[in-house]
């Protein structure tokens, strides 16, 4: 489907058992490698990223909210629904039972409506601060966390209909002659509910989307254009920081954005290749297995990388998580030295302070004057 199972398990990790395509000891072992590796990353880039939003005050405001919200939803996705598709490869049937097929379709669909939406509403956000820069609101803050707790509710209205409809079907392998009975949201035999139901999403999920977030960027590029053309030259020096500012906040969006389409595209693109081809049966072919690992796994992978973009295009954030990373590092050699509190104090003393690393611990506290998250 347009995303991992567990809506896609029904028509892909039985492939990998039934087909000429059997899994090996090797390929599982790699499979798995890859995914310990997505939801480790995950886990400590978008746990760092919201510590550094909630630690630092100056951190709190209008992009980072939204960037936050993405982690939250990364987040969300990274703890259930990845660990559930790792165990489609072990067995190739649905052990999760019927309500917790309609729990994990909606909190799919969730966390990819909360990544596409916020994407779009910062695109907007970007091009409303470049374009009318002076508009300056007291209760921005407020407004943007509305609109934070808007796109969560459209979010799960979207996904509502998916985990009513979700339910476990029963699909037939051919060359094998067997029956599977796995979760999905529509049985393979209905053919117009396949097509409606990949294109549907192909439009809402990302197509759409991407077309807003385009004219949003076009017009930005043409505002900052034309103030950079018209700009007195007395005004030269002080706006051009402002523009460059504006430039580098509206990069680093772009490369979220970016990011997300890279990611989900392969996905996409095979879901609506088995909604038209899958009326009778499915592939079991090599390539079309793998051609489905692949795509999942750089689904999944769009929840880990936002926190490593930001670390590469903001200075000040690379500073916090290198900060947050110190300050883990640090605690562990301090509870390792308190326990040779048994010893002589000077002795105890002497093992403290050869084990607390060079890195003071007041880099752990929060710096009101770091600039802002992006």
């Amino acid at each position: 489907h347009d995303k991992p199972p567990p809506l896609m398990s029904n028509q892909t990790s039985q492939e990998s058992w039934s087909g000429d395509a059997s899994l090996g000891l090797g390929t599982l072992c790699i499979i798995y490698a890859a995914y310990a590796t997505i939801i480790s990353m995950g886990l400590l880039g978008n746990v760092i990223l919201v510590k550094v939003f909630f630690k630092i005050k100056s951190m709190q405001t209008v992009p980072n909210i939204f960037i936050t919200s993405l982690a939250f939803g990364d987040l969300l996705l990274l703890l259930t629904c990845v660990p559930v598709d790792a165990a489609c490869y072990i067995v190739d049937t649905w052990l999760f039972g019927r309500i917790g097929c309609k729990l994990l379709s909606f909190i799919q669909r969730t966390s990819v409506g909360v990544s596409v939406f916020t994407l779009t509403v910062l695109s907007a956000d970007r091009y409303k601060a470049i374009v009318k820069p002076l508009e300056l609101h007291s209760d921005a803050i407020v407004k943007t966390c509305c609109k934070v707790a808007c796109i969560w509710i459209v979010s799960m209205l979207f996904a509502t209909p998916e985990a009513i409809s979700s339910d476990l079907y029963t699909f037939h392998l051919l060359e094998k002659n067997t029956t599977l009975e796995t979760c999905a949201p529509y049985p393979v035999s209905e053919r117009v509910l396949q097509e409606a139901h990949s294109l549907v999403c192909f439009l809402i999920f990302y197509i759409l989307p991407l077309a807003i977030i385009s004219i949003y960027y076009f017009l930005i590029a043409k505002t900052l254009y034309k103030s950079t053309s018209s700009m007195p030259a007395e005004e030269q020096a002080h706006a051009r920081k402002q523009i460059e500012s504006r430039k580098r906040v509206a990069k680093t969006v772009l490369v979220l954005v970016g990011l997300f389409a890279f990611c989900w595209l392969p996905n996409h693109i095979l879901y609506l290749y088995r909604s038209f081809t899958y009326h009778t049966s499915i592939n079991t072919s090599a390539f079309h297995l793998v051609a489905t690992i692949f795509s999942r796994a750089l689904a999944f992978s769009n929840s880990c990388v936002n926190p490593f973009a930001l670390y590469w295009l903001s200075k000040s954030f690379r500073q916090h998580f290198k900060k947050e990373i110190s300050c883990c590092k640090a605690k562990m050699p301090i509870r390792r030295a308190s326990l040779t509190q048994t010893q002589p104090p000077s002795r105890a003393m002497h093992v403290q302070l050869h084990q607390t690393p060079h890195i003071p611990l007041a880099l752990c506290k929060e710096e009101k004057q770091e600039p802002d998250l992006l």
